[in-house]
């Protein structure tokens, strides 16, 4: 069967509980249900003879090419049937859903296979279950993430030496299973013409395999290999080899003899160097992938040029000066995240160039690169823009964001093929005056230092569909037409953060073909009803931040809106909003309703209203009861406590009376496209803090644990997917009731915090991501499989976080932890999930809502600078205000009620979730 001897190894079991059981046929009154024990590990079923018990004898049941089907008269039920005449089945009842779900889905998968191509791959075998030899006509077989052995026991196991028995086997895959050698018995199938051995601990390859002479692909990736037998030459065919995330030092020089291969797999390795004399001697090679080596130089040796590649891939690596002109055939160039501070490359047929996250100052680019339709320099120290890039009468795409550049060029504008420009993040005081025939269809200048647009910016901007300015210090909109009629087709603007005034409402009126329109925390203090009118098409509007007393009744014209979020105002009066059939979310916190009118009934798409912050609001019974069957209904209580509603891709934890009111303890998790980590998260790590804190009372190690014990608790569903999460815990010395108050912060992924001090950020978090250069180390010492993207296994970009624990020990739980003794220079601190720092900066966070008295208001303020800047993903926000006295003690009002004393009751607290 492939199972385990070792049944209690809960690494290797994929799914596992205590359930409902009944063996036979279900209609027969002999077989009764009883409470047993069931395993599904290796390609089998497995369930205990004695009750509520993993003891005595466990009956097994082989699930290869028998069924796992519903049974509809029981509710939550499955009947699991071997195959052959001898069948048996097993009827299993679960708890709820989503374990009965989870359990159709993985054994449905060992289940189906079938006679030409099988996967068991992720089944937690050690040896190969017998079964699987009934299928001598077996073409693909995929063995992936498993634990086998070349020499299991007990002596009757099935070994992967009789690997050689399937005479028909085109396609193996035995990668992720620690053989620590290779095994020799694959190089006896003659018609395999592909095998994938990565990461498996490999040493050396043996010399027979050059007599594998069909093969077409071999992957050795993630192994600890530093050369290649030279008999790896008679596999002719062979037109793809993988050698990233080895040992090798230099480029094997066997591969000059493999002139099928057209590309070079060697990330990840330990070159220190590129020597160019071995490219010269590999003209077959035109795709050359270096990444993640420690390449400080390239070594020409004389060379003139090299003709035959195309494709260079050197990102990642410790280049300071890159001259690449002697590739004066490359089409496509990656350098990010190197040193560099001055590029050279060669123009003829340069297609793409990805220089992003360097110090360039010099880019110099020759001849003018006439086919260049791709360019990324953003993250750079680059004062002005080249003037060869204004000449490159085929760039489609500019990202030139995260720089320092002055002034765009008028003539960029004039390029008929420039269809994207991304200049956020610069210093550009002002954009061209005149602008005549410009192409351009998405535009982002976001956070410069512009005073205005550019007057006939949107009259000559015909192909014009997304703009963003916000961040500038605008104060008018340039017209889109001149009369009546209107040729905008803008669909997307983002106004947030400038100094716009009521006088820029009427003219949004000459884009009827908005879509999506953020002017958040401007100077508007109405919006007039004629001018929504016209919005018909408005989909989403944000007009948060403002002082609007009311939002005009003409939204009703605005069929199409799902979305109004206009927290942060002076409203007065409830709008119209619930009239709209695809209304899906409203956020009308922190304003000043007094009702709320409803209809009779809601919206039938309504998911989310949020009515915090709303003082003077009072709701009767009747309409209580309406607005909690939304999906997510948020309302002041009388007690502070968790963001309500349902789970989302991001959950926050707010606990003001930790540990009977002498700590607080607050939290947000980040499942990035996973629901389930996060509300595990939010729901467990507290009650994990208290019992840690019971037995130590060192910072570090109560904050370690609790990572360690949470990542056990996430079981099965922490083995696929993951979360991030930052805590932070304020406590006090007990024996000291007039000592210092401490702020320990403990995270894992791209959660963080950062505290307020003096007007000045702090941060208390570190992201350990491919970049850190320590982490980037420990990792290929793992032999973890770092894609192109810069994920562990193109699954997560941070290499400490909960969950994923197949990636284990390439990603890790242990959470950086800083702890501080608060003053009374610390103002407040933020939590925030990744999407809120990917678009802020601590810096810009801190300034951003320094000067909002209000808690909820404030990290209302963070989430919707976040969305406007770009943010797509969930964000969590959880802003903690203090009020720490010259005698260090802390004492603040918590929803008006007096606290005891002494305690800690941060001043007010708020947990903002965006979906």
């Amino acid at each position: 069967s492939g199972k385990p001897h070792s049944i209690g190894s809960s690494e290797r079991i994929q799914l596992s509980g205590m359930y409902n059981v009944r063996k036979g046929k279900i209609h027969l009154p002999v077989n009764r249900w009883t409470r047993r024990q069931a395993i599904l590990c290796g390609t089998c079923l497995i369930v205990s003879s004695v009750k509520e018990s993993q003891t005595g004898k466990m009956h097994v049941l082989p699930l290869i090419g028998g069924k796992v089907e519903e049974v509809k008269k029981h509710q939550h039920c499955l009947a699991f049937s071997s195959s052959g005449p001898q069948s048996q089945t097993y009827y299993i009842c679960f708890d709820n859903f989503t374990e009965y779900l989870r359990w159709l889905r993985q054994a449905s998968k060992v289940a189906s296979q079938r006679i030409s191509s099988v996967d068991l791959s992720c089944c937690s075998l050690e040896h190969l279950p017998a079964n699987l030899f009934y299928s001598q006509d077996l073409t693909h077989l995929n063995l992936k993430q498993n634990f086998l052995r070349l020499n299991p026991s007990p002596s009757t196991s099935r070994a992967l030496s009789e690997l050689q028995r399937f005479t028909k086997l085109k396609s193996l895959n035995l990668s992720n299973n620690n053989l620590g050698d290779f095994p020799l018995s694959v190089c006896s199938i003659p018609t395999l013409t592909e095998l994938n051995v990565s990461c498996n601990a490999l040493r050396s390859v043996p010399a027979v395999v050059g007599e594998m002479h069909k093969q077409v692909t071999f992957l050795l990736d993630g192994n600890f290999l530093q050369s290649l037998p030279d008999e790896l030459e008679h596999m002719q065919q062979l037109s793809y080899v993988s050698l990233s995330f080895n040992e090798f030092t230099d480029i094997p020089g066997v591969l000059e003899k493999l002139t099928a291969m057209d590309k070079l797999c060697m990330s990840g390795n330990c070159m220190d160097a590129l020597n160019l004399q071995v490219l010269k001697r590999m003209p077959h090679i035109k795709h050359v992938d270096l990444r993640l080596n420690s390449i400080r130089r390239l070594e020409a040796n004389e060379i003139d040029f090299l003709h035959h590649v195309t494709q260079l891939d050197l990102r990642d690596n410790k280049l300071e000066e890159l001259d690449a002109t002697i590739f004066n055939n490359v089409e496509v160039l990656h350098c990010e995240r190197n040193q560099l501070v001055t590029l050279k490359i060669s123009g003829y047929f340069l297609k793409a160039l990805y220089a992003s996250s360097n110090e360039l100052v010099h880019l110099d680019v020759y001849p003018v690169p006439n086919c260049l339709a791709y360019m990324d320099i953003s993250r750079n120290n680059l004062e002005n823009l080249p003037e060869w890039v204004c000449d490159s009468r085929k760039l489609e795409v500019l990202d030139v964001g995260h720089n320092q550049i002055r002034e765009l060029p008028a003539r960029l504008f004039y390029n008929s093929s420039l269809r994207k420009l991304l200049a956020g993040h610069n210093t550009l005081g002002r954009l061209p005056d005149r602008l005549e025939r410009m192409q351009v269809e998405v535009l982002d200048v976001q956070h410069n230092q512009l005073l205005e647009l550019p007057s006939n910016l949107l009259l000559k901007a015909d192909s014009l569909r997304f703009l963003n300015a916000s961040a500038n210090k605008l104060e008018t909109l340039p017209p889109a037409t001149l009369s009546e009629e209107t040729h905008s087709i803008l669909q997307e603007l983002y106004l947030t953060n400038n100094n716009l005034t009521d006088k820029c409402v009427p003219l949004l009126t000459g884009h009827p073909h908005l879509k999506i329109l953020h002017m958040a925390y401007n100077r508007l203090q109405s919006f007039p009803a004629s001018k929504m009118a016209k919005l018909e098409e408005l989909e989403e509007i944000d007009i948060s931040g403002n002082k609007l007393k009311a939002i005009p009744t003409t939204i009703m014209n605005c069929r199409r809106m799902h979305t109004v979020i206009a927290h942060s105002n002076c409203i007065e009066v409830f709008p119209e909003v619930m009239q709209l059939s695809e209304i899906k979310c409203v956020d009308l916190s922190c304003n000043e309703l007094s009702e709320v009118t409803l209809p009779e009934n809601l919206p039938p798409k309504l998911q989310e209203l949020d009515l915090t912050g709303n003082p003077r609001l009072a709701l009767d019974h009747k309409t209580l009861e309406l607005l909690n069957n939304i999906r997510c209904f948020k309302i002041d209580q009388a007690s502070g406590g968790d963001a309500a509603g349902a789970p989302l891709c991001v959950a926050a934890l707010s606990a003001n009376n930790f540990c009977d009111n002498r700590e607080a303890l607050y939290g947000v998790f980040d499942g990035d496209r996973n629901v389930e980590v996060p509300y595990l998260l939010q729901c467990t790590m507290s009650d994990i803090l208290a019992e840690e804190l019971q037995k130590t009372k060192n910072e570090e190690e109560y904050m370690i644990n609790t990572f360690i014990v949470m990542q056990r608790k996430l079981g099965t569903a922490g083995q696929k997917l993951g979360g991030s999460a930052v805590l932070c815990h304020i406590k006090h010395d007990p024996m000291d009731p007039s000592g210092c108050f401490t702020l320990t912060s403990a995270n894992v992924g791209k959660c963080q915090t950062v505290l307020c001090r003096n007007g000045k950020p702090l941060p208390l978090s570190r992201c350990y991501v491919m970049s850190c250069e320590e982490e980037l180390k420990r990792i290929k010492q793992h032999k973890a499989i770092i894609t192109e993207d810069g994920k562990v296994n193109g699954v997560t970009d941070s290499t400490r976080i909960l969950g994923y624990t197949f990636f284990h020990p390439s990603a890790v739980p242990r959470p950086h932890v800083q702890s501080i003794t608060l003053t009374p220079q610390d103002e407040f601190f933020i939590l925030g999930s990744k999407g809120l720092w990917d678009s802020l900066s601590m810096d810009e966070a801190v300034e951003a809502v320094r000067n909002v008295p209000d808690a909820l208001a404030a990290a209302k303020k963070l989430c919707t600078l976040a969305q406007s800047y770009g943010c797509n993903d969930s964000i969590s926000a959880v802003v903690v205000q203090l009020n720490v006295t010259e005698d260090s003690f802390c004492c603040c009002e918590l929803n008006g009620v007096p606290p005891p004393s002494p305690g800690i009751f941060p001043q007010s607290v708020n947990v903002v979730i965006k979906d």
